[in-house]
């Protein structure tokens, strides 16, 4: 029986929101602006994203749970309250040296999910890059025990899961590798 899980962009989210604040360094989001019920200034809409500063000296009354995040904040001396769906968060980082993370569209993500599970496959992140788009690919995974010419028994150990692998990959800002296994 397989598991529903809901976004794990929520806790993320706060993960990482809490590591940079612990790292004191300013956290900022990366909103998509255009989607319904996103409400942030109009004024600063770039391209149709937003970049928010989150530091909680710049706002007020932060409120985060799996759905949405709100709080108030001064945009040119003007109170605003900000209301940012989960859907519309694309990316939280620190300020100061860019890191963080990036989350793709919930779009490229169902759509992934559905291609693994329509090929009875498991889905496993193994390895995340900037420079690839969207392709898929076989690859032959081999282990140190192929590579060091060990006995042909430990090769016969090994499944067929991690001998051959289809590589796909995410096109997002951060391309993200999957290991799909059939």
């Amino acid at each position: 029986m397989e598991a529903s899980f809901s976004s794990n962009k929520p806790y993320m989210l706060r993960a990482v929101y809490e590591w940079i604040i612990d790292n004191d360094a300013t956290p900022y989001l990366l909103i998509d602006a255009n989607q319904d019920s996103v409400c942030v200034p109009q004024q600063h809409i770039q391209n149709g994203q937003i970049v928010l500063n989150v530091e909680p000296s710049a706002i007020q009354n932060w409120f985060s749970d799996n759905d949405a995040i709100s709080f108030s904040a001064r945009f040119s001396g003007k109170a605003m309250n900000i209301f940012i769906p989960m859907t519309a968060l694309l990316a939280i980082y620190a300020q100061e040296n860019g890191l963080g993370m990036a989350f793709p569209p919930e779009e490229e993500i169902q759509s992934v999910i559905s291609e693994v599970k329509n090929n009875d496959s498991k889905l496993q992140i193994i390895e995340n890059r900037d420079d690839v788009t969207f392709e898929s690919a076989s690859s032959e995974i081999t282990s140190d025990a192929d590579s060091n010419n060990a006995n042909s028994d430990v090769q016969k150990d090994q499944s067929e899961e991690q001998k051959s692998a289809e590589v796909v990959s995410i096109k997002t800002k951060k391309i993200s590798h999957l290991k799909v296994i059939k």
